[in-house]
């Protein structure tokens, strides 16, 4: 696993994959937070707080992660590669590991950085250091629980096709409909309780229960399953193709 994972981490870092992701996603954020006139405007928002970035950044991960996760097992069942992973002295979920955890500490480098505007943002405040660092910490731990979840839906679309574009689309779908579709979903729902179960299956509603400065067991729980599911269905999908 270790080997896969270090593989995985060289793989990005000697193309120009890993750099750009990084790039994209901070070039993307400080032109948001900092450039561009509008609601996530830092000094058009009014208020020296956090809340756009989180606000944005789990659509941005929402298209990079599966960009990244699209060749994981594209790539292995278009060079026909994939059988060889059968007969390695390692587990199948050995390799999906190594790849999920090479994959998710590329985003958490990429989200490394931003800790600057943090230190920007309690500077720019009325009174210095009035920032609630309760909410921002608790942001941080639920947008790096929400990448992990992308970053298994990614990896497990990846085994569905050859085609990495393919691949990228079904995993940017998955991920839309577990972040936003069910919110969406429950909108339409009469019954008051009934919406409210459906909404709590999405991602949305646990990561803004996160990002509230409350680390409620139930979230992380959620987080914690929803990854194991989707890396559990894809040891499956791929021991399918073994057949």
């Amino acid at each position: 696993m270790i080997a896969i994972f270090k593989r995985e981490i060289n793989s990005f870092f000697t193309s120009t994959i890993g750099y750009l992701v990084i790039g994209l996603f901070l070039v993307l954020n400080g032109l948001f937070l900092w450039v561009f006139k509008g609601e996530f405007n830092i000094f058009d928002h009014g208020f020296a707080d956090m809340g756009n970035f989180f606000l944005m950044a789990p659509w941005i991960f929402l298209f990079l992660v599966p960009a990244i996760t699209m060749k994981s097992f594209s790539e292995e069942l278009k060079m026909g590669t994939l059988e060889l992973l059968f007969i390695k002295p390692i587990a199948i979920w050995q390799t999906v590991l190594g790849k999920f955890l090479g994959t998710l500490t590329l985003a958490i480098i990429a989200i490394a950085p931003t800790f600057l505007y943090v230190f920007s943002i309690s500077e720019l405040g009325t009174t210095v250091g009035n920032l609630d660092m309760g909410m921002v910490i608790g942001s941080y731990f639920g947008l790096v629980f929400l990448v992990a979840n992308y970053t298994a839906i990614g990896i497990f679309a990846s085994t569905f096709t050859e085609n990495q574009i393919v691949a990228f689309i079904w995993g940017m779908a998955l991920c839309f409909f577990m972040y936003y579709g069910l919110e969406g979903i429950s909108s339409f729902l009469s019954n008051g309780e009934h919406a409210q179960n459906v909404q709590k299956l999405g991602m949305k509603s646990h990561f803004d229960s996160i990002a509230l400065g409350v680390i409620d067991t139930r979230d992380i729980v959620y987080f914690f399953s929803m990854t194991l599911f989707f890396l559990f269905l894809t040891v499956i999908q791929l021991k399918n193709r073994n057949r």
